[in-house]
């Protein structure tokens, strides 16, 4: 059995067929050329404690020595890329279809007067890169009891 994909939603007031839909879907030599690329940074996940700020980027299939981590002022850098190797499996396969897609990429986060500079840690794991950057000690919500007189 074949899986392939069906759109019957109207495009332009016109509804597409089911047949065009398939043949479209089989015959199509680049799929992801066509206006369904989604973009190619990848997708980011921002989050915050009382003592850090923790930044996740989801990077599937790279290694972690394709990374480059950078502060620059207030601003957080990351970038990565990854170099097809061509001499890796040319001989051993002949690709009828090849999809893979890796290309290179760079986010910038401007990091807010609270962020210790100082203290960037970094981990890949699982196809996720995780950032945590400490809050500088004043920055921290400290919290006490207040009497009432």
């Amino acid at each position: 059995m074949t899986l392939v994909k069906f759109t019957n939603a109207p495009i332009n007031g016109i509804r597409k067929s089911a047949y065009k839909d398939v043949l479209g879907s089989l015959f199509n030599p680049e799929p992801y050329l066509s206006g369904n690329l989604v973009s190619r940074n990848p997708a980011v996940n921002i989050a915050e404690t009382e003592t850090d700020f923790h930044i996740e980027l989801a990077a599937p299939g790279l290694r972690k020595e394709n990374f480059k981590i950078n502060i620059d002022k207030e601003q957080l850098i990351i970038s990565a890329g990854h170099e097809n190797d061509p001499s890796e499996n040319a001989a051993a396969k002949k690709y009828n279809r090849k999809e893979f897609n890796f290309s290179s990429f760079s986010r910038i986060f401007t990091l807010p007067e609270s962020a210790d500079q100082n203290n960037v840690l970094a981990e890949y794991s699982d196809g996720i890169l995780f950032i945590t950057i400490g809050k500088k000690e004043e920055a921290k919500i400290q919290s006490r009891a207040i009497s009432v007189k």
